[in-house]
């Protein structure tokens, strides 16, 4: 039996969940399901607000040009959030809305923009990342929404770094030969919190990676022989440090 429903759409709603209830959509969902999705009347919805869990839902009309919701039977029971946070410069435009994206789909619970020397963009539309971290947790199944944070400036990211969180500081100066090995080395017998800090294309400034080098519990990797672009590097990063340090690496 598939884990989950795919072939189902979801819905990202804004309201507590329940047996019974009756919700209505705004015209946004009511566009995406009736003209997007070409639902009729009674069929399957998946809905999900990132604190109740998943449930099943039955189309309904609730007016002439409304639709509503009939909620039903949970499917999917809410499950914590994997405690990792992802740091980067910020990006423009559609590049910034893939790794939003990207990120989300690899379980970052905390979206941070950090505001550096050398960085692309210095505004960030926080309302767009919203948006795209919703479409992404509708399309794959997440349950949990990540938290968007307001964009802070790096000096201030050195400051609030809480040194219990491993921060994993992707930097194409490193010289390490096997990034799995080091993030193994701070593996220990339970999963700890981490960080993940994708630079701006420009690269650190010199006192940006010396700030790092001197925070506690911080491992500095190289991805790789290739400069990877910085939303292909989210990826990368993402994928290995939820390989060993995340919830894709059991025992």
């Amino acid at each position: 039996m598939p884990r989950y429903d795919f072939r189902s759409p979801r819905l990202y709603v804004n309201a507590p969940l329940a047996a019974g209830q009756r919700l209505a959509l705004d015209t946004a969902q009511v566009n995406y399901l009736r003209n997007v999705m070409r639902l009729k009347d009674g069929d399957t919805v998946l809905v999900f607000n990132g604190r109740d869990g998943e449930w099943r839902a039955a189309l309904a009309q609730a007016g002439r040009r409304s639709l509503a919701l009939a909620v039903g039977e949970q499917t999917r029971a809410q499950t914590p959030a994997l405690d990792l946070h992802y740091l980067f410069a910020p990006l423009k435009h559609a590049r910034l809305d893939y790794m939003v994206q990207k990120a989300v789909e690899m379980g970052a619970a905390r979206l941070q923009p950090v505001l550096m020397q050398h960085s692309q963009a210095t505004r960030v539309n926080l309302e767009r990342m919203r948006a795209n971290a919703i479409e992404a947790a509708e399309q794959c199944g997440i349950l949990a929404l990540p938290e968007i944070a307001e964009p802070i400036a790096f000096d201030r990211m050195i400051a609030g770094h809480d040194p219990a969180r491993v921060l994993v500081f992707c930097d194409e100066a490193a010289d390490v030969k096997d990034p799995v090995a080091a993030l193994a080395a701070v593996r220990g017998t339970e999963r700890p919190p981490v960080a993940v800090l994708i630079g701006p294309e420009g690269g650190f400034a010199e006192h940006e990676r010396a700030a790092l080098m001197g925070l506690p519990n911080v491992v500095r990797l190289a991805l790789g022989p290739r400069i990877l672009r910085a939303d292909t590097a989210a990826v990368a990063a993402l994928a290995l440090v939820g390989s060993v340090l995340g919830d894709w690496h059991e025992g």
